[in-house]
């Protein structure tokens, strides 16, 4: 009986340990999870959450992008006649009378489109309408979407002024007026150009063209 009753407590206290080790093992293995809970969510190499970890920051940015890119593609021209040989034979004069000619500014914004400068033609042109605003309301108005578009550095449409004209618009930005943009205006007409009239000039769309009439 005392030998029973030994084999019987060993197998008791064989049988809680067993339990005790199989109660703790799973705790072992879930502790990492305890220690970093949102571990299961980490994304992208980081340990934030998936909805605001910055792969999807960079994400959100490039549909951005894409989707502004894919706007600009299909943005329609101004309107107007076919140019006749004239004309296009005068654009090659000067930039001035390139400028001059809505059929002229449509080929070489076309033409400024596959350089990815486009947004130097949209900047002109905003300032040339914006110039003509003599309501005080609209002109406040129309100044701030002229900045958030082209002026602002987190615009994708940014253009290239140097820091005495940016300073000059901040400064004129607390009271605008029809002339808050004219000197940027004029610096982005000279970028044109020296820049790229030449090449336009040069191209192979402008040789076509010639061509073609």
């Amino acid at each position: 009986m005392g030998s029973e009753r030994m084999e019987m407590r060993k197998r008791q206290m064989s049988v809680q340990q067993e339990s005790a080790a199989g109660g703790t093992a799973p705790a072992q293995q879930d502790q990492p999870n305890q220690a970093n809970p949102r571990g299961s969510n980490a994304c992208c190499f980081c340990w934030c959450c998936c909805c605001s970890c910055s792969w999807n920051e960079d994400r959100d940015d490039r549909n951005r992008k894409s989707s502004y890119d894919i706007r600009e593609r299909t943005t329609d021209c101004e309107d107007c006649p076919k140019p006749t040989l004239e004309d296009v034979r005068a654009w090659g004069q000067s930039f001035d009378k390139l400028m001059c000619c809505p059929a002229g500014r449509n080929s070489f914004r076309l033409f400024l489109r596959t350089e990815f400068s486009e947004e130097n033609m949209l900047f002109w042109l905003a300032c040339e309408e914006f110039s003509k605003e003599t309501n005080k309301s609209s002109v406040e108005e129309k100044a701030r979407t002229i900045y958030e578009n082209y002026i602002s550095i987190l615009s994708p449409k940014e253009v290239s002024l140097d820091s005495r004209v940016r300073e000059s618009i901040n400064r004129n930005m607390q009271e605008p007026n029809s002339h808050t943009f004219d000197d940027a205006q004029l610096q982005i007409y000279t970028l044109m150009q020296r820049d790229s009239y030449p090449r336009y000039m040069n191209s192979q769309d402008y040789k076509n063209l010639l061509n073609t009439l």
